[in-house]
């Protein structure tokens, strides 16, 4: 894949911690995963439920990579930003940023609004062209009235940590069609694709389009996701590919 230097490609991608299957079926797809990655040939990669370590996994896996999933994902000369949501029994997981531009800053906040999902974002700053563009890397609950806070909660960050000038990029797993998020993200000055949606869930056969990235500042110029048997050994989610033109 090739694109314009003037255009941004962007991808967000729940990787299912890297391992597919039930039981005595299951898989390791880490490895698949990151080939994935680097045919992407995006300029950003937002990762959601990325290992950072898991004792029983790497017991358990002959071929289980040394060191965190987002280092082990990001293609050669791409920068990788990892921040913990869920601390668990064997190990932790959270949200990756891998980057083709430099990182110029990165911060966490935890969004965990019932004990029992520990959610939260990964806000980094990223200089493109000579340019500032935030982005946040979003995974939010499972129940409705948890994503109407956690959305509002969103609304509060970007008013208090970026700057209202500044391009902004918000994407992930929103576990949400995207129309009830679109007034939301309005409200903000945040826009989507006008299209057609495009199913990223269940990967087999996807029914909805749970991952979406919404921007500020930039205009969104198509979005894609891919399918096919490849894709859907390797996750529960497919891979969202948004492409994006830089404002002047």
């Amino acid at each position: 894949m090739s694109h314009s230097p003037q255009t941004i490609r962007v991808v967000t991608y729940n990787i299912h911690k890297g391992v597919q299957g039930l039981g005595p079926t299951r898989r390791l797809e880490i490895h698949n995963l990151a080939d994935a990655v680097q045919v992407l040939d995006a300029d950003v990669v937002c990762l959601q439920e990325v290992r950072h370590i898991n004792r029983r996994e790497e017991k358990r896996f002959q071929h289980w990579p040394a060191g965190g999933q987002a280092d082990f994902l990001a293609p050669p000369g791409y920068s990788s930003v990892y921040r913990t949501n869920a601390i668990t029994r064997h190990g932790e997981h959270g949200n990756a940023l891998l980057s083709r531009w430099p990182v110029v800053t990165h911060q966490h906040e935890d969004m965990s609004d019932h004990r029992f999902e520990q959610r939260g974002l990964l806000h980094v700053e990223l200089l493109i062209h000579g340019r500032s563009l935030h982005v946040l890397v979003v995974h939010l609950g499972l129940v409705r009235a948890s994503r109407v806070r956690q959305v509002a909660q969103l609304q509060r960050f970007v008013q208090r940590e970026i700057p209202a000038d500044a391009p902004l990029l918000i994407a992930g797993d929103f576990n949400e069609g995207g129309w009830r998020l679109g007034a939301a993200f309005a409200s903000m000055g945040l826009q989507c694709w006008a299209g057609p949606a495009q199913p990223t869930f269940p990967a087999r056969l996807p029914l909805a389009q749970l991952d979406h990235v919404f921007s500020r500042g930039l205009q969104p110029i198509s979005l894609a996701a891919p399918q096919g048997r490849a894709w859907w050994r390797m996750s529960d989610h497919l891979p969202l590919i948004a492409e994006f033109e830089m404002g002047a």
